[in-house]
């Protein structure tokens, strides 16, 4: 196996051992960089010389006994909404064509205090404000869309351009493109994790979290980005622990709600059939399988765009009246809509909001854990705009992909995205897992072992990436 198709687990366990050099693996994930990026373009900016420089110091370090823990000396990307000091922040728009970042965000110092490895900023879709990156390829089909915002950080993970990355999540935007890529997606809760000198779409749904090939990994980069952060002020204070976790495959006495409406609707049958293996494979591991009832659906999607929208328009105002042309139609629009909300509906959306949040963690009362699908279906075609479904209904892909991830935005819950296999045409799909407030010990416990049990020809996570047409 080449360095570059190592988990993070698995290449922290080597760098600490000896066996391999921060400089063998950044040298290995660059020469990937360089065979497939072209056929890609997951990176909005790759700092190469800076990396190896930085993977040299590293080497330096771990030999002389300072070794900081498992990211040390291991190459990772940030998504382009990302603050890293003395690097462009673009957020994929015209609009910081010119913007320098002043400072660190607070998760690029905690990574680099981690002895992490900048290797580049990911793309994303402009300002975050969209479910497909369009400048990004599928990393399992170039005709394909990557998922968003967060896809250039899902393509990079998925086709070994970086060991991990760190993506946001509004509605989706983490958990959406690693579903359609074949990796892993971590939405923690709502204000565990900084957002300090992160770019904002929506401050009350906007999280930062990992993309990372494995559960484990997941765990690892969390583990470096908790901490209260007083430059946010949703950030948790103190610090919270999570439940003891559970150990090795055994998930005897975990209680795995499956819902009997809304994430079962409308969705790709290849889909649903491989949830539902996935869930099945829980609970051949010990879980219980609960039946359980999603409360006040029939307001999700009302409501995400209700808070979603004005509070995105807000932020942008001043630019969108200055330069309103610098922005991409789709975005334009969406920001213009959101003048047009009345303040009445925006608090509507939070009331609502607060009810959903509170109906939800009453669902935990009954269940650990709740097992869904995160998308609707896989990666649609790159110009394709609308999804219709078998009952006559039609649905924008954006909306789509939304429906099944934005809960968890709502509601601040953590949620999990674990790859299940390919459809029948050979694109990835993926199942969630969202736990009660500060579940992530819960989540990625059973995310473990549930990956203990695949049995795949290829590294976890990694896709046959396209070479440069």
């Amino acid at each position: 196996m080449r360095p570059y198709e190592l988990t993070l687990a698995d290449a922290a366990q080597l760098i600490a051992s000896g066996e391999l050099s921060p400089v063998e693996l950044t040298d290995s994930v660059l020469e990937r960089i360089a065979a497939v990026e072209g056929g890609l373009v997951a990176f909005a900016a790759i700092f190469a010389d800076t990396a190896r420089q930085a993977a040299v110091q590293a080497e330096r370090d771990i030999r002389a006994g300072r070794h900081r823990g498992p990211l040390h000396g291991v190459p990772m990307g940030l998504k382009d909404l990302i603050d890293a000091e003395g690097l462009a922040t673009s957020a994929g728009s015209r609009v910081r064509a010119h913007h320098i970042a002043t400072g660190d965000s607070t998760v690029a110092a905690r990574l680099r205090d981690a002895g992490a490895i900048l290797l580049g900023k990911t793309h994303t879709h402009e300002f975050a404000y969209g479910l497909t990156t369009p400048q990004t390829s599928n990393a399992w089909a170039p005709d394909r869309v990557a998922g968003g915002s967060s896809g250039g950080s899902a393509v990079a993970v998925a086709a070994g351009e970086l060991t991990f990355a760190l993506g946001t999540d509004t509605g989706g935007s983490i958990r959406v493109p690693s579903a359609l890529n074949g990796v892993v997606g971590l939405k923690p809760t709502y204000g565990l994790v900084s957002r300090h000198g992160v770019t904002p779409l929506s401050w009350s749904l906007d999280h930062v979290g990992p993309i990372t090939r494995t559960a484990r990994d997941a765990e690892l980069v969390l583990a470096a980005l908790v901490g209260h952060d007083p430059n946010d002020p949703a950030s948790l204070s103190p610090p919270p622990s999570g439940p003891p976790r559970r150990g090795g495959e055994d998930l005897t006495g975990l209680r795995v709600g499956v819902p009997r409406n809304y994430f079962f609707a409308r969705i790709a049958p290849d889909v649903e059939a491989a949830v539902r293996r996935a869930v099945s494979d829980l609970e051949g591991l010990g879980a219980e399988l609960v039946d359980v009832d999603i409360p006040m659906t029939e307001y999700i999607q009302a409501t995400q765009w209700g808070l979603m929208v004005p509070e995105a328009t807000a932020y942008h105002q001043p630019t969108l009246r200055s330069s309103p042309e610098l922005y991409g139609p789709d975005v334009r629009v969406l920001l213009e809509a959101g003048a047009l909300v009345p303040a009445v509906d925006y608090l509507r959306a939070q009331r609502s909001r607060t009810l959903i949040r509170e109906a939800w963690v009453r669902l935990f009362d009954d269940v650990d854990v709740i097992a869904a699908p995160t998308v609707t279906s896989t990666a649609v075609r790159s110009d394709q705009e609308t999804v219709h479904w078998p009952d006559g209904s039609a649905e924008s892909v954006a909306d789509t992909y939304v429906r099944l991830s934005a809960p968890a935005n709502i509601t601040g819950l953590p949620s999990l995205s674990l790859p299940i296999g390919l459809d029948g045409t050979g694109l990835p799909m993926g199942m969630q897992l969202i736990g009660r407030p500060l579940g992530e010990a819960t989540i990625l416990s059973a995310g473990r072992a549930y990956e203990a049990t695949r049995e795949t020809a290829l590294a976890p996570g990694l896709a046959p990436a396209p070479a440069p047409a």
